[in-house]
């Protein structure tokens, strides 16, 4: 009725309004007869509806405010549901956040530009806790099964010394084994217990300093502290100052999962990122 109204009352005549509201005339008079039994005063002073009364006028300036709100209320809605608007919170692993998704999210905010992103770094277990606490949309880490939790594998990538380029280590590491690291200051992570070798356990456990977050690892590694083990993709390849040497002795590999609660408890924006993510290829070899 809202909406007849406004036509009629812009256009000034039953039979324009009806041809721009896809109506016949009669069918458009009926309905703003009710309407103004409903309003329970005349809005127009005559039959030819090119003039308002003063309730008129009153009643059409809240009749375009509310439409106004309406249009816009529907527009976000069929964007939250087409997944043109909506905003979605990830929490992921510092090298995730530097290395994986950087492209993807360039891609997507292209194609999604009414979406707005919060992203957080932060270690495996914080992730977990964001996720397990609904802080957290999607997550991605090195995370076991978590129930009401469902799993896709991104990627895997090996595990490494990291040191500074000029490190004796860095010399001649394919001659070297586990046996070479003791005596040398360890920097332990909570990747280091995904490793389950007999001859890195003295080595971890003889680790005076023990640091979750990445960034702060490699400046300690950068400042001659020590050495630590990290994924390969936690080594940029603009980390020039900085050398990542395999384990060759070693199977263990890191595995980065993308976690997001089961079933259809995602928002619509939420599930499109994390369908580009299981879509986007996913390079780890630095050659």
């Amino acid at each position: 009725m809202l909406r007849c109204f406004r036509t009629v009352a812009d256009h000034g005549s039953l039979a324009e309004a009806a041809q721009a509201l896809g109506r016949t005339p009669s069918a458009v008079s009926m309905m703003l007869r009710q309407f103004e039994d409903h309003v329970g005063a005349p809005l127009f002073e005559s039959a030819r509806k090119s003039r308002m009364t003063p309730l008129g006028e009153m009643v059409l300036t809240e009749a375009r405010r509310e439409l106004e709100h309406f249009d816009r209320t529907v527009a976000a809605i069929e964007g939250l549901a087409r997944a043109e608007l909506g905003h979605v919170r990830l929490a992921v692993t510092p090298s995730v956040a530097q290395a994986i998704l950087p492209g993807i999210l360039k891609e997507f905010l292209e194609k999604h530009p009414g979406v707005r992103i919060d992203m957080r770094d932060a270690d495996s277990a914080t992730v977990q806790r964001e996720l397990t606490s609904e802080r957290a949309d999607i997550g991605m880490a090195t995370l076991r099964h978590m129930p009401g939790f469902d799993r896709h594998l991104i990627f895997s990538d090996r595990f490494g010394v990291v040191c500074p380029v000029n490190h004796p280590l860095a010399q001649n590491w394919s001659e070297l084994s586990w046996a070479d690291l003791e005596g040398i200051n360890f920097i332990a992570n909570g990747l280091c217990y995904g490793i389950h070798d007999d001859d890195f356990a003295p080595i971890l456990e003889s680790s005076q300093l023990m640091v979750p977050n990445t960034a702060s690892i490699l400046s300690l590694v950068r400042s001659g502290v020590g050495i630590t083990i990290l994924p390969e993709l936690a080594v940029l390849p603009e980390f020039l100052d900085l050398k990542f040497l395999p384990l060759s002795d070693c199977s263990a590999r890191r595995e980065v999962w993308m976690v997001t609660p089961t079933g259809h408890m995602l928002p619509p924006a939420a599930q499109a990122l994390a369908n580009a993510i299981r879509r986007a290829p996913i390079s780890i070899n630095h050659g």
